[in-house]
């Protein structure tokens, strides 16, 4: 059985949208669960608008959601004389032309055929010269049939079908001697092998001229799934002003790749009623059928539910090592303090974002507290200073510095000083992180130690009395 064969194309032109992250995801998964190989090809023809940043940018972005790529990536920008040479070998056979319009005069008939109510495709006028001036300016067109149709099964929309006498024969090499999208397109994945092509579908105009460029070369035409565009909440297509379209903007913003790559999965591909899959799941149960006809909604919220998930069913260790530049960012060294996985147990079951988690966790590295006066004013009863003062002692007399030991200290002091938690609680918040909304008052005090909760609260006694 011939060896499956996929590839994710995108264009160095800016950042990996989401919407490139979910077909290079899709063409990733598949070649996985078959057993064949994933080919990462950067369509780089557009020297104009291409850029070393948007490649470093794309290839982070496809490394970050952990897509590995079997083979390249390969440029098309180093494959130019590859193509003039296809180029060439259509033009000889008589399946390509040369054509001398110049620009102009492409133009004049385009308009001139819109005022007639005529498709604005080119007429054919260098079509069938007797003969031709190599000295004067040309392009090479495709000489295409005018007859009859290109049809093809689309693995997602069902069959579809052209009229080939609405197709106009197809520039494939410009009067510079750079190729056209079309025409490097199917060289390339000729050329490479490609079996099935998953690609947007804004490509779907664009197959029908290609298919008949992979029979005029004499090669077997892949398989087509064209995958619907990703919509904003106004049913518009996402971009900018929806929010952030970048991949690694939501990694910046404090995303796991893990709940984008789920989320992505999930936005067009149905499983039954699941939501939560592993990456295993996904190549085990991922299929191209199961990807709906209709455009995907992007819905933030989802995704901030899925990360939210991921984080709280995540490794500390690992959860750490991702929270470090964010903390570094904040202007904490967090190997100035206590232990970062410990600290990420405390907070990670109710963060959705490690932005959230990285704010939660400042506090811990931070020894000058700024109290949070509206709070201190609420909840700073004249009686806290003795209380704080009096607990101090207690935690300080506990022989186990342990969740336990701790609690046990906090239900014998209650009990001792005839209150209940509720009323000495909250000035132990502020006295420990400044404001009343921490973790849990047991497991902050362990996490921070019995030295360093000694000193805060005696700092919160000083700023009290004064």
């Amino acid at each position: 059985m011939p060896e499956v064969r996929y590839r994710f194309a995108p264009s160095p032109t800016g950042h990996l949208h989401v919407g490139g992250a979910r077909t290079a995801l899709f063409n990733w998964l598949l070649a996985r669960k078959e057993g064949g190989k994933f080919i990462l090809r950067i369509e780089d023809t557009d020297v104009a608008r291409s850029t070393q940043e948007s490649v470093d940018a794309i290839l982070q972005g496809i490394t970050w959601l952990g897509l590995d790529w079997d083979e390249g990536p390969f440029y098309q920008s180093k494959r130019f004389e590859l193509y003039q040479e296809f180029a060439y070998k259509l033009f000889d056979s008589g399946k390509a032309y040369r054509c001398y319009c110049t620009t102009e005069e492409i133009e004049a008939k385009r308009e001139q055929a819109m005022k007639e109510g005529r498709k604005p495709k080119y007429d054919g006028t260098c079509r069938n010269l007797p003969a031709e001036n190599a000295d004067k300016p040309y392009v090479i067109r495709f000489r295409a049939p005018q007859e009859g149709v290109t049809a093809f099964r689309d693995l997602i929309k069902g069959d579809i079908t052209f009229n080939n006498d609405e197709l106009d024969d197809l520039i494939i090499l410009r009067s510079d001697g750079t190729p056209t999208y079309n025409f490097v397109v199917v060289i390339d994945d000729a050329t490479m092998g490609i079996t099935t092509v998953i690609r947007g579908d804004d490509h779907v105009n664009n197959t029908p001229r290609q298919i008949l460029l992979y029979e005029a070369l004499g090669y077997p035409v892949p398989k087509f799934a064209h995958v619907p565009m990703i919509l904003g909440s106004d049913k518009a297509r996402l971009s900018k002003r929806h929010g952030a379209t970048s991949v690694m903007a939501y990694r910046d913003m404090g995303f796991l790749p893990e709940a984008m790559v789920n989320y992505l999965v999930r936005l067009g591909w149905s499983y039954g009623d699941e939501e939560i899959f592993s990456i295993q799941d996904l190549i085990e149960k991922f299929s191209i059928e199961n990807v709906g006809r209709s455009a995907g909604v992007f819905n933030p919220d989802k995704l901030l539910w899925l990360n939210a998930h991921y984080i709280k069913a995540g490794d500390p260790q690992r959860l750490a090592d991702l929270l470090i530049p964010f903390l570094k960012e904040r202007g904490v060294d967090p190997s100035k303090g206590p232990s970062l996985p410990a600290v990420v147990r405390t907070i990670q079951d109710r963060a959705k974002t490690l932005l959230e988690m990285a704010d939660g966790a400042v506090f811990f590295y931070t020894s000058d507290i700024a109290y949070d006066e509206e709070a201190v004013a609420k909840q700073m009863t004249p009686t806290a200073a003795p209380l704080l003062t009096a607990l101090g002692e207690k935690l300080e007399a506990v022989a186990e510095f342990s969740h336990d030991g701790i609690e046990t200290a906090f239900k014998e002091f209650c009990a001792a000083e005839g209150i209940k938690m509720g009323q000495i609680g909250p000035a132990v918040r502020i006295a420990l992180s400044g404001c009343t909304v921490t973790p849990s008052i047991y497991e902050v005090v362990e996490v921070l130690g019995r030295d360093e909760v000694r000193t805060r609260i005696r700092r919160s006694v000083e700023f009290l009395t004064k």
